[in-house]
C-alpha cells in the first residue's frame, strides 16, 4: 500500500496528516473548519485547502472520519451496523465522486447499533478503537472514548459488536453555562482540581440519580464547604460519576481502555481510580492509525 491523507473532520475542527504506507505519520496539520464552520457548499474548497500543503498526487487516496459524513456533512455516509471491523466499514465507504484536484476522497460511514431497542450511532470514535485495538495489539476489549457524548464500545475478535452513549459532556456545559449551578462558579473554568473532581465522582456513584446529586454542587457551595473555583471540577465529577455508575464495573473485571485527549481521559483515569477499576489510555495518534488499518483493508 502506498501512502494516503487522513482527515479527521469533526463538528467543530479538522485534522490532516500525511500517513506513510507503514503507518508513520509524516505532517499534520489542523484548522477550526470542523462541519459547523464550513459555508454552504463550501466543502470541497475547505477539503482542497486542508490538503494542499501535503502535496498529494492525482489519484492519492484521502479517507476522512468523522461528522463529516453525517447529514450535516459534505456526503451522507449510511451507518455500518454492529458487529463491525475493518471489511465492514471498507465495503461501506462513501465516495466523492468529483473531489478537487482528482484525488480519491472516501468518507468513513460511521456505525449504528440498537440497544433495548433504540437506535445508538457514532461518527470517528469507530476509527479511534480499531486504531487503539492496533496500537495496544488487542481483540477484545471494553473501549471508553470521554467526550460531549461519551462512548463505552465493546470489541470481541477484533469487531466492534455494540456500544453505548452517554451525553455526559454535554449536560456538563449546560449545566455549567445555563443552570443556576453555574452561577457560584467563575465565568472561566479553572484548573482543574482533582480532589473536587473525586468528591463529586465518589458522591454520584453513592447518589440515587445526577437528578439529586446535581443540586449538591449548589448546597455545598451555599454553606461554604466548596469555594467557586472547585465548582467546575465538582460538577465534572458528578457527570463522570453518574456515567460510571451506569456501567456497574464494581467486581466485573473490566478494565477500560480510554481513548482521547490526555486531560479528558485523565479525568476518567482519576474516576476509575476512585472506584477501584484499572484502566489505561490511548490518546490521539489511534485515529491515525484506525485510518491507517482501514486504508490497508481498502488495498486488500
Amino acid at each position: 500500500m502506498s501512502g494516503f491523507i487522513a482527515l479527521d473532520w469533526g463538528t467543530s475542527s479538522l485534522r490532516v496528516a500525511r500517513i506513510a504506507a507503514d503507518g508513520r505519520v509524516l505532517a499534520e496539520h489542523q484548522s477550526a473548519h470542523g462541519i459547523l464552520n464550513v459555508p454552504a457548499g463550501g466543502f470541497p474548497q475547505v477539503f482542497a485547502d486542508a490538503v494542499t500543503p501535503l502535496a498529494p498526487q492525482a489519484g492519492t487516496l484521502c479517507l476522512a472520519s468523522g461528522m463529516v459524513g453525517s447529514r450535516q456533512g459534505w456526503l451522507e455516509a449510511p451507518y455500518c451496523p454492529c458487529p463491525a471491523g475493518f471489511d465492514a466499514l471498507a465495503a461501506r465507504i462513501a465516495w466523492i465522486t468529483d473531489a478537487p484536484g482528482d484525488l480519491r476522497v472516501g468518507i468513513v460511514p460511521g456505525l449504528s447499533t440498537v440497544v433495548r431497542g433504540v437506535p445508538d450511532v457514532m461518527r470517528g470514535e469507530e476509527v479511534q478503537v480499531f486504531g487503539a485495538l492496533q496500537l495496544l495489539g488487542l481483540q477484545d476489549g471494553t473501549f471508553v472514548l470521554p467526550g460531549t457524548h461519551s462512548k463505552w464500545v465493546t470489541v470481541q475478535a477484533g469487531r466492534i459488536t455494540g456500544f453505548s452513549s452517554f451525553m455526559t459532556g454535554e449536560v456538563y456545559a449546560v449545566l455549567r453555562r445555563h443552570s443556576i449551578l453555574g452561577r457560584t462558579m467563575p465565568d472561566e473554568d479553572p484548573p482543574a482540581d482533582d480532589e473536587a473532581l473525586l468528591r463529586g465522582v465518589l458522591n454520584a456513584m453513592q447518589a440515587a440519580s445526577l437528578l439529586h446529586s446535581a443540586f449538591s454542587a449548589r448546597t455545598l457551595a451555599l454553606f461554604s464547604q466548596l469555594a467557586p473555583e472547585q465548582g467546575p471540577s465538582y460538577l465534572s465529577g458528578l457527570v463522570i460519576g453518574e456515567e460510571l455508575r451506569a456501567q456497574r464495573l464494581e467486581n466485573s473485571g473490566v478494565q477500560p481502555v480510554l481513548v482521547g485527549g490526555q486531560a479528558l481521559t485523565r479525568r476518567y483515569e482519576l474516576a476509575l481510580g476512585a472506584i477501584g477499576v484499572r484502566s489505561r489510555a490511548v490518546h490521539e495518534q489511534a485515529t491515525w492509525r484506525g485510518l491507517h488499518g482501514l486504508a490497508q483493508a481498502l488495498e486488500h
